[in-house]
């Protein structure tokens, strides 16, 4: 069956609760897993070109502090459960397309991820990243809700 999960993740309860059920569902496949986290771009945020430089500075100082700690989480939870696993974090604006190029460069044959079940106005205006995983993976996606 399936033999390398992806498990993207944003560090929330609902994210790691997809990432406990995820590595239990590997554990019993015999399957391997990346856990994956993307970290947002940087975006001005200041007037002075020092300002600039100091506060991105700042800002990847601490998302990659973030990340760490949150792909930390899936290693411990890999540990837990037995599983084999490596990370990657990358920085993307665009979750979505870097979940599946992620999968797609793993040579991952599941993604398996968390949905927080945005609907209507707030569904619309902030989107849904495994909205659109769904539409544009051509690897199978198990979305745990």
């Amino acid at each position: 069956m399936f033999k390398h999960l992806l498990l993207p993740t944003d560090g929330t309860a609902l994210s790691e609760d997809a990432v406990r059920r995820g590595m239990r569902f590997a554990r019993e496949l015999g399957a391997k897993v990346t856990g994956f986290y993307a970290m947002p771009e940087f975006r001005v945020m200041g007037y002075t070109t020092a300002m600039l430089k100091d506060t991105e500075t700042m800002f990847e100082t601490q998302a990659v502090a973030h990340a760490e700690a949150v792909l930390g989480y899936v290693q411990a939870a890999a540990q837990k459960e037995g599983v084999a696993c490596d990370t990657v974090m990358t920085t993307s604006d665009r979750p979505y397309e870097a979940i599946i190029k992620a999968a797609q460069d793993r040579g991952c044959d599941l993604i398996l991820m968390a949905s927080h079940g945005r609907r209507g106005v707030e569904g619309f205006l902030l989107g849904s990243e495994t909205q659109k995983v769904l539409a544009h993976s051509r690897i199978p996606v198990l979305v745990h809700r």
